[in-house]
């Protein structure tokens, strides 16, 4: 059960992959609340690693930034539904022409330029798959952040698990010391073995002061990450193992990264922009009216003496000088290949990057089985070195070097649990 706990904190992100398959963003992060609420229920440990990443997604002013400029997207595509502005324009006549109904006075006119049709759609379209786009960037960013946290957290516990060994091996000095202070009273061993067990318990006790400072300086990073006062202190777990079996993947989970969808969101947007771009290529039709006061004629009497004059008006934007429109249509069609380009540079990154942290898991693995292996062994032969006791011969430098092999295949294992996380949280944020 203990263990089950430990995989569904990097189970996390790895399951969230399948959801990623959904090409609406908001439905993304949607259903991986409601996964993470899932985990809670089932496992504390897991409940403890993912409180912290969601209180640094909160909390981290970059994320926050990235949100706003999302917002700022997303206003874009209210923006885009515009029209061209209203002309109004009015003249005086400084010289009246005479008409047969009278004299012209001034002139007031009103026109409207519409842009052809789908033009405003397709703006509305361009500016939606910007906004797409930039909310790629708030899902890379969470993903950064959320495995810059859990790397400090195995961090964290590395230090404190070290510092619990070391305080373990302190104890287990002293009762040596205490075996040997018993074999110098019956000239069974000498004052020297006793100064050499404390020598040993001094340099213990400074590795696990050094931890200490290690752990405070680690402890601020962490809290920084969650950007909340750098002296509050961190709930670690206790103990962590490695699980019996490895989540399998393909480098296929590989296409769902968001820093390779990043690219098709680009991609896309570039292609609704060469459909504005022909869109706005097409003429733009205008409506307007004219008026014009007329002053009536006194000389004469006749129909519509003083008639006002009232002309509608139709004018077409035909853009006859269009290489502007060819070069953005060119543009763009280079831009897609750029893209294209760094998507596949950017999979070959993420592949290269994907298998090392890999193999670096099938190590820290490695390694510990082989450190388990070593310390059982050491712990062997101590009891043989007990059993010596009991019969009156006990070498003191035999115990001082079998300590010192416990403690090194005791550091390796906790070094290899944090190393096997570290790089299976790597993982995650590659899938």
């Amino acid at each position: 059960m203990k263990k089950l706990k430990y995989i569904l904190v990097f189970l996390f992100v790895s399951t969230v992959t399948c959801i990623e398959r959904s090409r609406s963003a908001k439905a993304y992060l949607n259903a991986v609340l409601i996964l993470s609420v899932g985990l809670i229920s089932i496992g504390g440990q897991a409940q403890q690693l993912q409180s912290y990443i969601e209180e640094a997604e909160s909390n981290n002013p970059e994320i926050q930034a990235f949100e706003l400029q999302y917002n700022i997207a997303e206003e874009k595509v209210n923006e885009a539904n515009w029209l061209p502005n209203t002309e109004v324009s009015a003249g005086y006549f400084v010289s009246e022409p005479e008409t047969r109904v009278g004299a012209q006075r001034a002139r007031i006119g009103v026109k409207q330029m519409l842009p052809w049709f789908g033009t405003i759609n397709a703006r509305e379209n361009y500016a939606t798959s910007m906004a797409e786009a930039e909310y790629v960037e708030i899902t890379i960013a969470k993903r950064k952040l959320a495995l810059s946290v859990a790397q400090s957290y195995y961090r964290l516990y590395e230090t404190r698990a070290k510092q619990k060994i070391l305080e373990e091996n302190i104890q287990l000095l002293k009762t040596y010391e205490q075996l040997a202070l018993t074999s110098v009273e019956v000239s069974k061993a000498s004052a020297v073995d006793v100064l050499r067990l404390q020598i040993r318990q001094n340099e213990l006790q400074q590795q696990k002061e050094v931890l200490e400072e290690e752990f405070n300086s680690e402890q601020t990073t962490f809290n920084n990450l969650l950007n909340r006062n750098e002296n509050m202190s961190v709930d670690i777990v206790a103990a962590m193992a490695i699980p019996d079996k490895d989540p399998i993947y393909g480098t296929e989970a590989l296409s769902l990264n968001p820093e390779l969808i990043k690219y098709e969101k680009l991609y896309e947007s570039i292609s609704q922009s060469e459909l504005l771009n022909q869109r706005e290529s097409l003429p733009m039709v205008g409506f307007g009216v004219d008026y014009l006061p007329v002053t009536a004629r006194d000389d004469a009497m006749f129909t519509d003496n003083g008639k006002d004059i009232l002309m509608p008006m139709v004018s077409v934007s035909i853009p006859i000088f269009n290489n502007r429109y060819k070069s953005i249509s060119r543009q763009n069609e280079l831009r897609q290949k750029k893209i294209e380009t760094q998507k596949e540079q950017q999979l070959n990154v993420l592949e290269s990057a994907f298998a090392k942290a890999i193999s670096q898991r099938n190590q820290a693995r490695i390694k510990f089985n082989t450190q388990a292996k070593n310390l059982m062994q050491a712990n062997d032969a101590e009891q043989i070195l007990i059993k010596n006791y009991e019969t009156g011969t006990i070498d003191f430098n035999d115990v001082l070097d079998i300590q010192e092999l416990q403690l090194k295949f005791q550091m390796n294992q906790i070094e290899s649990v944090q190393m096997y996380y570290v790089q299976q949280s790597i993982i995650n944020y590659l899938i």
